[in-house]
């Protein structure tokens, strides 16, 4: 359970502002810079999932 003083939750929001910044530069981006952008942000939130998955089973 998130509580209100929980970092998980301050975690989630830079994540998501962060998500937001870089769509809004990819518009202006090359397509290579993106992509590695894409693969970096996809890998960064497998393992965040991993971690809570892991985090629910203990």
């Amino acid at each position: 359970m998130i509580s209100e003083g929980d970092p998980t939750m301050l975690f989630l929001v830079a994540a998501l502002l962060l998500l937001g910044v870089l769509l809004g530069a990819v518009a202006h981006a090359p397509i290579a810079f993106s992509a590695v952008a894409a693969v970096v942000i996809a890998a960064w939130l497998a393992v965040f999932a991993a971690r809570e998955r892991h985090a629910r089973r203990n």
